[in-house]
């Protein structure tokens, strides 16, 4: 549907906020995302300068039954964060992030990157697990769940959230913790935007940096079989401290290449020690592995996901590197259209997994996430690069039981791949949505209907 003057006209006279329409000049600006596949045209964005600015852009969106769009970051592959006709609730000017280093939290607003959350933290010696990509925004990851360096340590993003600010879809404002609302408070810890609009976070903060030890090192594409099972011995007796992934992609050069990217957390020289086995393997073609910065650390995969550029992922849980799984990796790497493209090995290890798979909505407490990631920027390249992802997908099914990180959920995938994203949580999370979301007005996002009651 379009929105006449006169909708846009109700809204105005109780927002305090910018109105973007389509006559304004930073429109175009404005109705973009991070992923350059996704071209959509809102009817308003709504630029919230506060939690009343949100409660007025819910409560018309609701009565003028018009979409709603939630724009934290705008970094989510499947271009969530905008939409056709409807209203996009846009906080890029609430990213405050408040630090409390008696208590060692920190609350922060929607609008926060992972970059304003670390600089701001770490000016106390402090960090939670957070997203590897700075220009990520910290509402939809931790939403989804949240992967990152601090995971063998402290656990996912979820487990280190201890209360939100939500509004809901009936337009009322509640706080959700493990004491209030904590239904509510089980199921954004990994169950998305689904429940409601959070206007601010509150995280658990734990003693990190400023030095660690972090970086890459890289071989050659030939060595990659030794590479990927010489990864695959060390990440099953990595200590906590200790996270390894592993990346398939192209230099600058035009080589492809296999690297190990790691980060131990705790003290430098338990660190060098640590990743002395991975520097000495090889020899490598490329040594960045040291002490490190942890705002360096959190920084060391910005580079391989800029902003602004053709993307189209798929990923999966797989329980183990199998023989078979690597060598299909690496066959289908040889086969990559774009250099920008990669395949990214992530493991789930140490705290992260002694937390309960029911214990939050997100489920997914072992394994390794595998990513499948094109990147490109001539979009008349599109259908190679989308058929490479998909044959790639296809020809890793044979190791995946099932499952999904919904962060990385695709624009094109079903309700079946949202119900795999939650396994065993899923139906309580239709009971709750239910509770709080019954006309499903938050539903763009890997939406999870309301569960129909007799």
């Amino acid at each position: 549907m379009s929105l006449d003057h006169a909708d846009v006209a109700a809204l105005r006279q109780h927002f305090s906020g910018t109105l973007v329409t389509a006559h304004h000049p930073e429109y175009e600006q404005s109705r973009r995302v991070w992923n350059a596949m996704i071209d959509r045209y809102p009817g308003v964005v709504a630029r919230c300068r506060t939690v009343a600015d949100v409660v007025v852009a819910v409560n018309w969106a609701r009565e003028h039954k018009v979409p709603i769009a939630v724009r934290g970051g705008g970094h989510n592959v499947a271009g969530k964060a905008t939409c056709d006709g409807g209203i996009v609730i846009d906080f890029s000017e609430m990213k405050a992030v408040t630090v409390n280093p008696e208590k060692r939290t920190a609350l922060a607003e929607p609008g926060a990157r992972w970059t304003d959350f670390d600089i701001a933290t770490q000016a106390h010696g402090l960090a939670t697990t957070g997203g590897t990509v700075g220009d990520t925004g910290i509402a939809g990851l931790t939403l989804g769940g949240g992967f990152g360096w601090l995971g063998g340590r402290h656990g996912m993003t979820v487990d280190n959230l201890i209360g939100a600010d939500l509004v809901l879809a009936n337009g009322q404002t509640v706080h959700a913790s493990a004491s209030e609302n904590p239904d509510l408070f089980w199921a954004i810890r990994g169950g998305g935007g689904n429940f409601g609009v959070v206007t601010a976070f509150e995280y658990q903060l734990h003693p990190i940096g400023p030095m660690v030890v972090g970086g890459l090192v890289m071989h050659p594409i030939e060595r990659a079989r030794d590479v990927l099972r010489f990864y695959r011995d060390l990440t099953a007796t990595a200590p906590d401290d200790l996270t390894v992934a592993a990346v398939l992609l192209t230099g600058p050069n035009g080589h492809k290449l296999c690297a190990m990217a790691a980060a131990y957390v705790g003290s430098v020289e338990d660190g060098e020690r640590a990743v002395a086995p991975i520097k000495a393997f090889g020899p490598p073609v490329l040594d960045v592995l040291g002490p490190i910065p942890y705002l360096g650390l959190q920084a060391l995969l910005e580079a391989a996901m800029p902003a602004h550029v053709l993307n189209y992922w798929k990923a999966d849980f797989v329980p183990a590197l199998s023989d078979g799984l690597i060598d299909a990796a690496i066959d289908i790497y040889s086969r990559v259209v774009s250099p920008q493209s990669s395949i990214l090995l992530y493991p789930i290890h140490g705290a992260a997994t002694r937390v309960a798979r029911t214990a939050t909505a997100y489920p997914h407490r072992s394994g390794i996430h595998m990513g499948i990631y094109a990147l490109w920027t001539d979009a008349s390249l599109n259908a190679q690069n989308i058929a490479w992802v998909r044959a790639a997908w296809e020809q890793i099914q044979p190791f995946v039981p099932g499952g999904v990180y919904v962060n990385e959920l695709g624009e094109d995938e079903g309700d079946d791949r949202v119900s795999l994203a939650y396994g065993e949580n899923f139906v309580r999370l239709t009971q709750i949505k239910a509770k709080y979301d019954p006309e499903n007005l938050f539903a763009l996002n890997a939406n999870i209907r309301p569960a129909v009651t007799a």
